[in-house]
């Protein structure tokens, strides 16, 4: 396996789509696409719940992205899911088959994180990146919005409207009149003048358009003279009449109007001449940057240890005004707690072990809210808050954690026995015991092993003696975890006796 290939998939609401790329100098040059019209969004019921042959159509792509991908190792492949995953029901369900078929982990990503990655794939094709960017990707089934300058957003926004959802709901069978053409048009501005008004506030040089949408309206435009090039204002309303005209997208005959788009064509128009109308556009560029591309450039900076992670859990930490050397000791002690349960952890990619530092590092950011149970405060900060970088099942395991490393472990007894996240709630429970104090003493002498399905810690009665509140709090957590059926024995130990200087 070449270490210069990484690939991204994007499960979106209509395609889903590889990118391999090439990483040469810091860039990527994408190498091999392939492209599954899934229209996972036209399988969503009006309960969100997905049916059984979208998900087949879901399934039956990414067994096909599996056969190109068999020999990648996982730190060169992300897989991202966007809307129709993120609202379905049973999407739980269809991602247990899903990454079973493709072989690597799916994340299901939240909206902003989603403009957020479009932006950094649009913003690496630009030819002048530095000039303020409006950039909108109508995706299936959300629309995202981001106002960016010089490879960093300003404004991050994504809307519950997409070419798919758009055109079942308004354009059944493809059929286009005045009266569904004007109401789809009204529900997209609908939706975009919630955002508007602050957009134009921050204000831009350039409109980009991106992914599946905007390059089937700018072919459309362009190849039957319809426009000078890029997406027009004319251009659309010489669309818009041709399609009127023609009462049906599937009697259409237009140069660069492909098979695949003919269902989501109206769906996709509508959306963008609200966006037309309530940006007061007149023109708008195409990017070939997209989430996937995003995705690469994302996986990029892991690649080379530059994580965004880490960029805002330090962010989180400012805004949060954590007691930073409080949790830099937490943290080095829950760390040498996984180190002696798993000596791979010492590896920096371990992933395990950075779980563990995000959450020590943020356990108490709940603490800005209230004292009072700041655990929970902290678990749903972590699990609702815009975190650049994590996916929506990444801020769930942290809030887990977090909830977790006091208290009642009952609160995560759903979580599956035999998961790994356990060893990392436990790391992080003792880490926390062992310096409520806030006295710096440092990495506590415990020792903490397996010992079955639970654990021994172990620890030198000489340091015990002197720490009373510690001991009680070590007894608790014994109860805790015998409470849960993964049993923590303390064990006493005397230190050995030293020999006299001399002696045999």
């Amino acid at each position: 396996m070449n270490r210069e290939l990484i690939a991204a998939i994007d499960l979106g609401s209509n395609s889903f789509r590889l990118q391999v790329g090439r990483i040469v100098n810091d860039q990527i040059y994408p190498l091999d696409g392939i492209k599954e019209s899934v229209r996972l969004a036209a399988g969503l019921s009006a309960d969100r719940m997905l049916d059984a042959a979208a998900q087949f159509r879901g399934i039956s792509a990414l067994r096909c992205f599996n056969e190109r991908l068999r020999d990648y190792p996982p730190e060169a492949v992300r897989a991202v899911a966007t809307n129709t995953l993120r609202v379905a029901k049973n999407a739980p369900h269809f991602l247990v088959q899903a990454e079973a078929a493709l072989g690597f982990p799916i994340e299901v990503i939240a909206g902003r994180e989603e403009a957020r990655l479009i932006y950094v794939g649009v913003a690496h094709t630009l030819p002048n990146p530095h000039r303020q960017q409006l950039v909108v990707d109508i995706g299936g089934g959300s629309t995202e919005f981001v106002i960016g300058k010089s490879f960093q957003p300003i404004a991050l926004e994504s809307l519950y409207m997409g070419c798919v959802s758009f055109s079942l709901r308004h354009f059944p069978d493809g059929r286009v009149d005045k009266r569904g053409l004007r109401d789809a048009e009204l529900a997209a501005q609908k939706e975009i003048q919630t955002i508007s008004h602050a957009y134009r506030e921050i204000g831009w040089e350039e409109a980009v358009g991106s992914s599946g949408s905007a390059k089937a309206l700018v072919d459309i435009l362009e190849l039957n003279g319809l426009s000078d090039g890029g997406i027009t204002r004319s251009g659309l309303e010489k669309l818009r009449a041709l399609m009127l005209r023609a009462g049906n997208v599937n009697t259409m005959q237009l140069e660069g109007l492909r098979p695949d788009r003919l269902p989501v064509l109206p769906g996709g128009f509508a959306i963008m001449w609200a966006v037309f109308e309530e940006f007061g556009l007149e023109r708008m560029t195409f990017s070939e940057g997209a989430l996937r591309l995003g995705v690469l450039y994302d996986l990029l900076g892991r690649y080379h240890h530059h994580d965004l992670r880490d960029a805002t859990v330090t962010a989180f930490m400012s805004r949060y005004d954590v007691d930073v050397a409080h949790a830099r000791q937490v943290t080095e002690t829950a760390r040498n707690f996984l180190l002696q349960l798993d000596p791979a952890s010492a590896d920096g990619d371990n992933v395990d072990a950075r779980f563990l530092e995000w959450a020590a590092k943020l356990h108490e950011i709940g603490v800005s809210v209230a004292h009072s149970s700041y655990h929970k405060h902290s678990a749903y900060i972590l699990g609702n808050a815009d975190m650049p970088g994590f996916s929506r099942m990444d801020q769930g395991r942290l809030a887990r954690m977090v909830l977790a490393h006091r208290g009642k472990l009952s609160r995560v007894g759903a979580l599956d026995p035999d998961s790994p996240e356990w060893r990392l709630i436990l790391c992080l429970r003792l880490a926390a015991v062992v310096h409520r104090a806030r006295d710096g003493r440092g990495v506590p002498p415990l020792r903490l092993k397996h010992d079955g399905r639970g654990y021994v810690l172990v620890a030198e009665a000489e340091w015990l003696r002197d720490l009373p509140f510690t001991a009680a709090a070590l007894d608790e957590e014994e109860r805790q975890w015998q409470s849960i059926g993964m049993p923590l024995k303390l064990r006493v130990e005397r230190a050995a006796a030293r020999n006299p200087a001399g002696s045999a």
